[in-house]
């Protein structure tokens, strides 16, 4: 019988947090709409017109990319499958637009795995529209399909026209929304994440440039999506870690590629200066044990698998708090240095950081009976 354990560790209030927005009425910001927030726990620290519906452009491609994403999980989408190319595609999103585009020739089939490159490293609206037809068998019911998902995860205001974000007068959203469904891609699609970092791809023998601004000049930044019209301005959703402290920053409606540079950077800087960096263990330095099924010695050394720090704010140095969380008891043997656990610190209630531990000591199963039954019995009676 497996359960879910979390033992209470050290209270952090050397750490903590208050939930109150107020305090950053001492930041500044062009950009018309905006929001910045952690991204584990959802708190935000700023916000401006961020219920605002606004064009989001190549912005949208986010939740493009996330009906993608689900599709290659639930296994109705593979990454060789070959989308076609269509007429449409081309002209609205290939060469002749003008627009973002991967150069896909017309007619030709891509597969998956390429224009999935596109449309996030290349911003290719050609992939995209090729993409949206090839699951839904048109653009108009992929965004359709977009908009339902959108309401799934909570999107109240979000309504979608089309794959790619360019100019529709019903294609809307709001930065909070942005905001949210990014906190989804990169909480749910932690490795297809990594894609949002990657600095250039070349198909077709055609290399081309990430757009995010941020990338390889600002430290941590590792996504994740530009947007452009000439309604909606320059916008920029933005992610950095540092210290095991993720914000994402969605901006738009500044007036120049320079501003919004400016602003996306100024706006994490604001946000990462509220934090200052608390060491919490060492790597190798003992956190807390966990119990044991079917060994003499009856719980295991759990110690940090790397140094542990965080970066918390003055707010939320007053209420943060640490727990052991494994899913016991565990089942002996154990090796040394078998992650088996998990440091979680949390604040009010919402988790902020996750980091591994593991086994401090190798551990060798009892084969006797009488201990496996006596520990059985122990665990159905009292727990443990």
């Amino acid at each position: 019988m497996r359960q879910l354990f979390a033992v209470a560790c050290v209270c952090v209030s050397a750490l903590g947090f208050a939930g109150n927005p107020g305090y950053a009425r001492d930041f500044e910001t062009a950009a018309k709409q905006a929001i910045l927030l952690d991204s584990r726990s959802g708190q935000v620290f700023f916000e401006k017109n961020a219920d605002e519906l606004m064009p989001p452009a190549s912005m949208s491609k986010i939740m493009t990319m996330i009906v993608v994403f689900e599709g290659l999980k639930d296994g109705s989408l593979h990454l060789d499958d070959e989308f076609l190319i269509s007429p449409d595609a081309w002209r609205r999103g290939g060469a002749p637009s003008g627009s973002s585009t991967m150069y896909a020739k017309v007619n030709s089939r891509v597969k998956l795995e390429d224009l999935i490159k596109g449309v996030i490293i290349h911003s290719a609206n050609d992939a995209a529209i090729a993409i949206a037809e090839g699951i839904s068998g048109s653009e108009e019911a992929f965004a359709e399909l977009m908009t339902k998902r959108a309401r799934q995860l909570g999107l109240k205001k979000s309504v979608f026209k089309n794959a790619t974000g360019l100019p529709d007068p019903e294609h809307r959203m709001t930065a909070r929304e942005l905001s949210q469904i990014t906190r989804y891609l990169i909480e749910v699609f932690p490795e297809q994440y990594k894609i949002y970092s990657t600095r250039e791809f070349t198909w077709n023998k055609i290399r081309q440039s990430n757009r995010n601004p941020l990338l390889g000049k600002y430290p941590g930044a590792d996504g994740v999506k530009t947007g452009h019209t000439k309604k909606a301005g320059y916008g920029l959703v933005a992610s950095a870690k540092r210290d095991g402290r993720r914000l994402v920053a969605v901006l738009n409606g500044m007036r120049s590629k320079g501003e919004r540079y400016r602003e996306s950077a100024k706006m994490l800087d604001w946000g990462f200066r509220r934090f200052k960096r608390v060491r919490l263990f060492a790597q190798g330095e003992h956190v807390g044990d966990a119990r044991l099924w079917g060994a003499r010695q009856r719980w295991v050394p759990l110690v940090a698998k790397n140094d542990i720090s965080i970066r918390l704010s003055d707010e939320e140095r007053k209420s943060a708090s640490m727990s052991v969380v494994y899913k016991g008891p565990i089942k002996a043997p154990v090796a040394r240095g078998k992650t088996i656990a998990s440091l979680v610190v949390s604040i009010d209630k919402r988790v902020i950081s996750r980091e591994p531990l593991v086994a401090g000591k190798s551990i060798d199963e009892d084969s006797s009976m009488w201990s496996k039954a006596f520990d059985s019995l122990m665990f159905m009676s009292f727990g443990g």
